[in-house]
């Protein structure tokens, strides 16, 4: 067997090390990696609308072609005196038609065909006692109407079973070892941690229970395994990080801007779970300079301040009430410190341009006023 990939520990081990934990040494791994599907479209029937503005137009188009698209709704979700108190959104929407309301002929109720959004705060929203209900908003804020009420029209979603993990290759020890000498049917519960070219942990990849074996193809007295997981699967995204830590923490800075967005918040994560965490901070009073090519994105802002706080691969906070906690000591750099930021027009021109929403990402400007507003000296280059 070549250098493993992986390393299958008892479940309960916190990191790889050379124990009876360790149950074995694994080659490969099929069916590991699994992205959240996007979210399903579903139908709603927007009750008891006056409908205004854009969402007038749109409905006369609909009635004329049979749907027509609206992008974006917001709900604000009124209390009894008609203010907002919460607001709740669909994205994609697509308008297929209307009807009278059967409440009140005089108002519309309107079906629509959307996907919620993956920022609301809830699963469904649902007005106070004595709600007049919601008021409409549509992609830039512009009032397009009112609805007294939002039903979801349920469908009948396919039931998506994933694959079991494989494991292939694996040479087993310890209490494995033990079980399948034994011909024991419960093999136990296991956790795979993926290792870099020299062994040692990259990242711990996913735990579940061990349900089968069979010999493997890939060498004498080695075995294929699967794992059932009972924890979230790493994204896909995450080979490429790993492989990109294949030689152990990076030697120079920048590694993280060959990955994409999903790639870069995953090397965040990564960041993290190697950071030395006893290493002492530096003093106060010192300069950090900020390579600010490629920070193209939010995730890239935060890999890039990692390097320049700890040097490459290294971590300083994945969001802003991260960097707020890094900002009090222990993470390698303590306030008051000067941050000279490189190529800020970079950021400047890619950060925060996205429709509208209260969970976009944070704009290059409001990026500075945090940190200004944390004390540090900031200095664009």
């Amino acid at each position: 067997m070549g250098q493993p990939k992986y390393a299958l520990a008892a479940y309960d081990v916190d990191a790889y090390g050379d124990g009876d934990e360790i149950w074995a040494l694994c080659a490969d791994a099929e069916n590991l990696f699994g992205d959240p599907p996007p979210p399903a479209r579903g139908t709603y029937e927007l009750i008891g609308c006056t409908p205004e503005g854009e969402l007038k137009s749109v409905l006369a188009r609909a009635r004329a072609d049979g749907s027509a698209p609206l992008g974006s709704l917001v709900l604000h979700i009124l209390d009894k005196k008609g203010e907002r108190i919460e607001e709740w959104s669909l994205e994609d929407v697509r308008v297929l038609g209307d009807r009278p309301c059967a409440r009140d002929l005089s108002l519309r109720d309107i079906t629509i065909e959307a996907r919620e959004s993956p920022h609301n705060p809830f699963d469904y929203p649902q007005c106070p006692p004595l709600s007049p209900g919601y008021r409409l908003l549509g992609a830039a804020d512009e009032p397009i109407g009112t609805c007294r009420d939002l039903a979801y029209i349920q469908e009948e979603q396919p039931n998506l079973v994933e694959p079991s993990v494989r494991l292939l290759g694996c040479s087993p020890r310890g209490a494995l070892r033990t079980a399948l000498d034994a011909g024991e049917e419960d093999l136990g519960h296991a956790k795979l941690v993926r290792l870099d070219a020299s062994g040692r942990t990259v990242q711990s990849a996913i735990e579940g229970e061990l349900i089968a074996w069979i010999p493997s193809a890939r060498g004498r007295g080695l075995v294929d395994l699967t794992l059932e997981p009972w924890s979230e699967r790493p994204p896909t995204a995450a080979e490429e990080v790993w492989e990109l830590w294949d030689d152990g923490r990076p030697a120079g800075p920048g590694l993280w801007a060959r990955c994409g967005a999903q790639g870069r918040r995953h090397w965040l994560t990564v960041a993290l779970d190697r950071r030395e965490a006893d290493r002492p901070d530096a003093e106060p009073g010192g300069t950090y300079h900020l390579e600010g090519r490629h920070i193209t994105d939010v995730a890239g802002f935060f890999c890039a301040i990692g390097e320049a706080v700890n040097g490459p691969g290294g971590y300083f906070g994945w969001g802003l009430d991260a960097l707020t906690d890094c900002l009090r000591g222990r993470w390698g750099a303590r306030r008051p410190f000067t941050l000279v930021w490189h190529d800020a027009e970079v950021a400047r021109l890619c950060l925060g341009l996205v429709p509208r929403t209260d969970h976009r990402p944070w704009t290059f400007e409001e990026l500075l006023e945090f940190l200004v507003g944390e004390g540090i000296d900031v200095r664009l280059a």
